[in-house]
């Protein structure tokens, strides 16, 4: 077995993948922060549910829908991905239901989080190279 086969490590690879995408959606939101019309997304919770379908990184392609608008259209099923409008609380007369503070709150939080498991990760590798007497 690969040391990337192992459970634990494939599990945070996955979660690190998952932050990765939501990242590229967050931003989304903050660049179209101004976009009249444009409803804030997010990624669904990320879950280690054993019977789901392995994730995998979404090709991230950025097409303009309008002139004034920019949309990532590689997630959805078919990259384990799922999204989930964000129900906002403030809505513009525009339409617009972005809040800069909210989606700067949740960049930072996932930022936070992924330097979390990227430790987790390191450590893991660290803690197994030292089993198998390996001090490099």
């Amino acid at each position: 077995m690969a040391i990337g086969g192992i459970p634990l490590l494939q599990a945070l690879t996955d979660k690190m993948k998952w932050h990765q995408a939501r990242q590229t959606v967050l931003s989304e939101n903050v660049a179209n922060a101004t976009t009249p019309d444009y409803v804030s997304r997010d990624l669904k919770a990320f879950s280690l549910d054993p019977g789901a379908k392995r994730l995998s990184m979404a090709s991230v392609t950025v097409t303009p829908t309008t002139p004034s608008q920019f949309a990532i259209s590689s997630f959805g099923d078919a990259s384990g991905f799922s999204m989930n409008d964000a129900a906002g609380y403030e809505v513009t007369p525009e339409g617009n239901s972005v809040s800069l503070e909210d989606e700067m709150m949740k960049v930072t939080s996932n930022e936070l989080d992924y330097q979390t498991v990227t430790t987790l990760y390191t450590r893991s590798l660290r803690l197994i190279r030292t089993a198998l007497g390996r001090t490099a």
